[in-house]
């Protein structure tokens, strides 16, 4: 019996060391065609010997581990050629996630055969944050599947596995940025000045450590850091990355329009032509162009009236506005009922906090309303004020009444410059 549990142990032992040392040189080989350069990122599905050494991988990962699945979904576009070759070798149902439907066809989001209540399995290459994971698992999600565990080639080590335990989801790497380095180094790709700023670039970029951000104290982060956030509103998301590639956080009017802005605010109900066909024009411009659409309605009655205000009526908003805002002097059921109508369309919402007229009493609800964001974080992104309400970078801050000129008008409406909006309310994004 002890010679027989010596065996066993034997040959775990040399499994394992199979596995370290085929891990090993997989990386190497990934270093070779310099899938894994640093500042350099390259596909696996031009050497195909490769990709089939990585899926192999991933397999024996999941058969490892147990894991129990209807269907297999690669996050889009890079993980896609591995789900497919991994379902095609060993027989298994996939689905694919569109980022966007199709204006033909099904005009679905998930493509495939799936029944209600099946669990999909979620493939990835490489992992930061684990934002790609989440937002697919939220897309499957919504069509009625269950994700409960994702595999990926390659955790970077910055939160990824944190943040998707945080939503049920458990991550299973295959490779750590630790043991590439590890890895690399031994073998001499790297030296060690490069393998230490590697690791206290991930030290100081864990997107999952909110000690600061909690405690109050201020945290600079670039729009694009902001927008890989967990938790962070999809449109929010959106919003910081159209800011990052245009350099600029320009929301203006209807009676102006400039492609280097990242978004238009409206007031159709002013509108004294208003048509669909309008709409629509504005609709492609938005598309062309790269920016959101904001609809500044103001909603503020209670959430059935609201509702359909937002979804019906002649214009309809929620069908083509991505953003609206509400007042919170209704109470949440304002937000519920937006939400009701605009979340299953992907649509995003802003408190109004803070008014640029003169003399408004908003600011004494202040407190109340960053309380009410964060209870409905999953459809309020942010708010409309003059200063910065809160530190928590995934909320966005829009300041109105911005022009070059500070000053006011008859009817009590206050301007600011950009730069006391900026420099001196600290309100920047």
């Amino acid at each position: 019996m002890f010679l027989l549990l010596l065996l066993l142990l034997l040959l775990f032992y040399l499994l394992l060391s199979r596995g370290r040392r085929f891990t090993a040189s997989l990386i190497l080989k990934l270093h070779d065609v310099n899938g894994v350069k640093f500042g350099e990122y390259k596909v696996l599905v031009s050497h195909p010997t490769l990709m089939n050494q990585v899926t192999t991988l991933i397999y024996e990962r999941v058969q490892e581990e147990g894991l129990q699945f209807h269907s297999v979904c690669g996050a889009p576009y890079t993980a896609l050629p591995l789900a497919t070759v991994i379902c095609s070798q060993h027989e298994l149902p996939m689905v694919i996630r569109r980022k966007e439907a199709k204006d033909y066809g099904t005009k679905r989001l998930v493509e495939g055969s799936f029944r209600q209540g099946d669990t999909c399995l979620i493939i990835e290459d490489t992992v930061t944050s684990g934002t790609s994971i989440l937002e697919t698992a939220e897309v499957l999600c919504k069509e009625g599947l269950k994700v409960t565990d994702a595999v990926v080639l390659m955790d970077r080590e910055q939160g990824g596995v944190e943040m998707l335990a945080s939503k049920g989801i458990k991550l299973h790497p295959i490779i750590s940025i630790s043991q590439l380095l590890r890895v690399l180094q031994a073998a001499e790709r790297i030296d060690a000045q490069t393998a230490q700023s590697v690791h206290r670039f991930i030290q100081d970029n864990n997107r999952y450590n909110f000690t600061e951000f909690f405690s109050h104290k201020k945290l600079e982060l670039r729009y694009s850091d902001r927008a890989e956030l967990p938790n962070i509103h999809p449109l929010a998301s959106k919003l910081l990355k159209i800011m990052e590639e245009k350099q600029s956080n320009l929301c203006v009017s209807a009676d102006s329009l400039d492609p280097k802005i990242c978004m238009l605010k409206t007031h159709v109900d002013v509108l004294e032509d208003y048509t669909s066909a309008f709409i629509q024009k504005v609709q492609a411009l938005a598309e062309k162009h790269n920016f959101l659409i904001f609809e500044d309605r103001k909603f503020a009655d209670i959430r059935n009236t609201v509702k359909h205000q937002y979804e019906g009526g002649l214009y309809q908003i929620s069908s083509w506005s991505h953003i609206v805002n509400a007042h919170a002097v209704p109470g949440p059921g304002v937000l519920k009922g937006l939400s009701a109508a605009g979340k299953p369309l992907g649509r995003g919402c802003l408190l109004v906090a803070q008014m640029s007229s003169q003399d408004h009493w908003l600011l004494l609800f202040c407190v109340a309303q960053v309380q009410m964001a964060e209870e409905h974080s999953d459809f309020v992104m942010g708010f409309i004020c003059g200063s910065k309400l809160t530190e928590r970078p995934e909320f966005i801050h829009m300041t109105p009444g911005v022009q070059m000129q500070a000053g006011g008008d008859l009817l009590g409406q206050q301007y600011t410059t950009p730069e006391e909006v900026v420099q001196d309310k600290d309100n920047n994004g």
